[in-house]
């Protein structure tokens, strides 16, 4: 069973050349299984910038090897780039779907999405040592810095999910619906979500998006009015 999360899929290109390339770069000396994929979770998480306002509809846009030349992604691609680079160090990887509540949203992402519930947020399930550990690795460090968010750290030895509550004790990230693991990406349903949850359709929702600003600066200048809001004097 375990072949079907090392193997090469449409999504999780394993084998492209530059899949392996980047991956052997990243783990440098890394010895262990566990080593590497630590490095590779922090490859992805930093490496590749979290920008939910540049989703492509396209096929070829949720590609490992699309991510990775554009440098940029959200959840769901970053967790195809990260499943494959473990793949290609011999690391089965799992992409794992979930709903999620995220209260620290930016109010033109939460009035292009109309809710503040995320559909499909993707992460990673990774075998290490006999064991599935559940890894995210969507928020950059610098998106976390600005949205005063604590910068989720792997060690490979437990999971690592988004925390609850950011640095100033405010809700973050609730987990309300559970979709399951897979070994490749479900595209179609992930296109089924945009239409039935969001704006009509995945074009519609990256029309909109497109039309934005820079979602690092929102949540940055967010962030700081609502600390200033919170500390001034009443």
């Amino acid at each position: 069973m375990n072949e079907l999360y090392l193997a090469h899929t449409e999504f999780i290109e394993r084998d492209a050349p530059e899949i392996r390339a980047f991956a052997q770069n990243a783990v440098g000396d890394a010895a262990t299984p566990r080593e590497k994929a630590v490095k590779l979770f922090f490859a992805v998480r930093d490496g590749i910038y979290y920008d939910p306002y540049r989703i492509d509809p396209r096929r070829e846009a949720f590609r490992a090897t699309t991510v990775l030349r554009q440098g940029y992604g959200y959840c769901v691609t970053k967790a195809v780039l990260l499943a494959a680079l473990l793949r290609s160090q011999g690391i089965a990887c799992r992409i794992h779907l979930a709903d999620v509540r995220n209260h620290l949203t930016t109010k033109r992402l939460k009035e292009v999405m109309k809710t503040d519930i995320f559909y499909n947020h993707g992460y990673n399930d990774v075998l290490l040592d006999g064991r599935w550990l559940k890894v995210t690795p969507t928020f950059n460090l610098s998106l976390c810095e600005k949205f005063k968010v604590k910068p989720l750290d792997w060690d490979g030895q437990s999971d690592a999910v988004l925390h609850p509550f950011d640095m100033e004790g405010r809700r973050h990230m609730e987990y309300i619906n559970d979709r399951g693991s897979f070994d490749d990406l479900p595209f179609d349903f992930l296109i089924e979500t945009f239409i039935t949850r969001y704006s009509g359709s995945i074009e519609n929702f990256a029309n909109q998006a497109a039309k934005t600003g820079r979602f690092e600066e929102e949540a940055e200048d967010e962030a700081g009015k609502l600390s200033a809001n919170q500390t001034r004097p009443k």
